[in-house]
């Protein structure tokens, strides 16, 4: 399964005001989906279930 033509890669960071750490990375369609991204995923450095929004 590789990335189609509109999909790109996206990093995702925890949301946590200490943690800020990039653990994840997704892809996303840009045509449907022209906003950030934020999906809640286990942070392992936070030991617990966090938003993680797209960044840059």
């Amino acid at each position: 399964m590789g990335l189609k033509k509109n999909d790109r890669l996206v990093t995702m960071a925890c949301s946590q005001s200490d943690c800020k750490r990039r653990n994840y990375t997704t892809t996303k369609n840009k045509k449907n989906t022209t906003g950030r991204l934020e999906l809640k995923k286990y942070c392992p450095f936070c030991g617990k279930h966090t938003p993680h929004k797209e960044t840059k």
